[in-house]
């Protein structure tokens, strides 16, 4: 039961990590102008900004997961 159970976290890790890959990949193929652009930006900010928004959506993704899966 606890391979079953453990098998079945890879395989929604593995699965997670391919959507983020797929969503990133055609944000980039849909206006890769404007993600150079971005890149730009953030490249332009203080660390600290970077960090905060990068924490905020960690939470924020932790928080969906939770609120889905329970």
């Amino acid at each position: 039961m606890r391979a079953a159970r453990s098998e079945a976290s890879l395989k929604d890790l593995v699965t997670a990590l391919g959507l983020m890959l797929a969503l990133e990949g055609a944000l980039y193929a849909a206006a890769p102008s404007a993600m150079k652009k971005l890149m730009r930006e953030v490249m332009n900010q203080p660390e600290g900004i970077v960090r905060w928004f990068g924490f905020a959506a960690l939470v924020a993704g932790v928080g969906v997961v939770w609120a889905i899966r329970g």
